[in-house]
């Protein structure tokens, strides 16, 4: 029996969705290929049996970047319900499910309202007097997220319908008597007189699928769809078939566009080539977070003035246009993909958005340097237009210093051996003494608390090395006051003193025991290993030969005595004759100097 695989999805022409939904040929067994719109909104004659992966394509917004975009998803278990009611409706069917029986579904799917943009409801809301402010409450049935209802007012002022204070203006209430969701209808409600044909065309391609069909169908310039648009009302009047878009969409997009037009009462429908940038500059008011100025240095890519980064595709239809209304954008991480825009004109934006051009005082940490700059920038929204380097005041170069050691994190300080050492006195003696209640000086702390131990010894500076390393000694050392700082010097020392009347650093790590590392002879009449902490932990002792090598690590002194120290003299005692070398090492008395001549 011969096969044919059908595909049905939104994307396909009119005369091939009918297609697909038209019995197959008799003799002939169809495989339909659908997506989610198979799933309950058309019926497929003849299926017998289905095949459910178990995902759908389904938006989602992310209030973060003002973008939708799809996300593959598991189903509910309402939706596999549908699916497998699309086989068997005129015989038995099967239904396949190709996921584990472990798998368990929700028992439908999410509300629409946790996962749409919610503009067209803020500004609903607005009419009704419930502001971002208000006190006044709805009992909703599902409440609708903090951060989209957010975002979707911060919308609304960009478009111009609401005023500082989140009120609803004359603008944002003829926006919603037009019927039209916020964007389209803050495009054709600021569209200069004799330009309304063709901002009802471009609303109406805005609300459609694209029309253009083959090579055509990857181009990433929305001016051609409107081109197509025209061209398909010309042809028709001519009497001439085309062949660059499908005319079935073209026909219903034209339905639309007639509805636009009565209803910003336009008499004719717009025809010819616009002007390079008029589609632009038009569609800039529905998307004024969403102009996008090219990068100098890289060609492809552009800054938003919502912040975020895009960028055009290899094949581009738009190389070297230096400022877009990104229309259609799919979501990614660093910088997302610009499927569909249309050139404007700089001149226009500053004429309608005056407000948002701004002039601004900014700051910049250099890592290169390690210091402050300062600019001057002039703006639109994010996106910097002119910058001028200005000196840094001593009350910018502060906040700025501050915000690079959190990002940097401690290491980026000048650390002296010093503050270091003091560092790692200081975080031992809290772990061996908790109920001493001294301050907590791990990198979490400091970051956390930089204004209040380190700002003012940064205060009037501009690099972080200009801090001295007695400075930042200082600094830390204030974090204790003078009983702990007492503490801290009898019982976790930065040296000790030797029965040989030397003093010997002791040095420090993070979790371990401090090590001393000292000469053999020097220990001489000593029987117990030296303790810090309170007498709670006792020193690493690192014994060392008369040329300070290494002989015995130990925290058992007094058993290196009686037992290690009788083959350690027989061992070494020929090799450095000029030092003592006692019989009994509890008697002899300690020295760090070799024996005088002929003795």
């Amino acid at each position: 029996m011969p096969i044919e695989i059908v595909p049905l999805h939104g994307e396909l022409s009119l005369a091939d969705q009918q297609y697909a939904l038209a019995p197959a040929d008799p003799g002939t067994r169809r495989i339909v290929l659908a997506t989610n719109v198979a799933e309950s909104s058309v019926t497929l004659p003849g299926i017998r049996a289905v095949i459910d992966s178990g995902l759908a394509r389904e938006p989602r917004f992310d209030p973060n970047s003002g973008f939708t975009r799809l996300e593959t998803v598991n189903i509910s278990q309402a939706s596999a319900d549908q699916r497998a009611g699309r086989a068997g409706r005129v015989a038995e069917g099967a239904a396949y499910r190709l996921w584990p029986q472990s798998r368990r579904l929700e028992a439908s799917r999410t509300a629409e309202i946790m996962q749409a943009e919610l503009s067209g409801l803020a500004l609903e809301l607005a009419a009704w007097g419930i502001t971002a402010s208000s006190r006044a409450g709805l009992p909703w049935l599902d409440p609708p997220p903090a951060g989209a209802l957010a975002q979707a007012r911060e919308l609304l002022g960009a478009l111009g319908a609401m005023d500082a204070d989140g009120r609803i203006n004359t603008l944002g209430r003829r926006m919603l008597a037009l019927g039209a969701t916020p964007r389209l209808a803050a495009a054709a409600l600021r569209a200069p007189t004799g330009h309304h044909a063709l901002v009802a065309d471009l609303l109406a391609l805005m609300d459609a699928r694209s029309p253009l069909r083959g090579e055509q169908a990857r181009t990433d310039d929305f001016r051609v769809r409107v081109s197509a648009l025209h061209a398909w009302r010309d042809r028709r009047a001519a009497g001439a078939r085309g062949h660059a878009a499908d005319s079935g969409a073209l026909a219903a997009i034209e339905q639309a566009a007639k509805g636009w037009r009565r209803r910003l009462g336009v008499r004719s429908a717009a025809s010819g080539v616009p002007d390079s940038h008029a589609v632009g500059d038009l569609l800039l008011h529905a998307f004024p977070d969403r102009i996008a100025r090219r990068d100098e240095a890289h060609p492809l890519r552009y800054t938003l003035a919502n912040g975020r980064g895009a960028r055009l595709h290899e094949r581009t239809a738009l190389l070297g246009e230096p400022w877009l209304v990104a229309l259609d954008l799919r979501f990614e991480a660093r910088d997302s993909l610009i499927l569909a825009a249309a050139p404007l004109d700089l001149r226009t934006l500053e004429r309608d958005y005056p407000q948002r051009f701004t002039h601004a005082r900014t700051l910049r940490w250099n890592d290169a340097r390690d210091a402050v700059e300062a600019f001057e920038e002039r703006r639109f929204g994010a996106i910097v237009l002119e910058r001028r380097s200005v000196p840094v005041q001593a009350e910018d170069a502060l906040p700025a210093m501050l915000s690079a050691i959190r990002s940097k994190g401690l290491d980026a300080l000048p650390w002296s051996e010093h503050a270091q050492r003091l560092r790692l006195r200081m975080q031992a003696l809290r772990v061996w003494m908790p109920e001493a209640g001294l301050p907590d000086v791990s990198d979490t702390a400091l970051l956390a608390t930089l204004e209040n131990w380190l700002a003012s010894y940064l205060h009037g500076k501009r690099r972080l090395d200009a801090l001295g390393g007695d400075e930042l000694t200082q600094a830390l050392a204030n974090l204790f006051d003078h009983e702990q700082r007492r503490l801290l010097d009898a019982q976790a020392p930065d040296s000790l003193r030797v029965p040989s009347g030397q003093t010997r650093r002791l040095d420090y790590a993070p979790g371990e025991p401090p090590v001393l590392a000292v000469k053999l002879q020097e220990l001489f009449g000593l029987a117990d290993t030296p303790r810090v902490g309170g007498g709670r932990i006792p020193v690493t002792l690192h014994l060392l030969s008369p040329a300070r090598r290494p002989i015995q690590v130990t925290q058992d002194l007094k058993g290196f005595w009686e037992r290690t120290y009788p083959e350690v003299k027989k061992e070494l005692k020929g090799r450095y004759p000029k030092h003592p070398w006692p019989d009994d090492p509890w008697t002899a008395a300690p020295t760090h100097r070799a024996k005088p001549r002929g003795s």
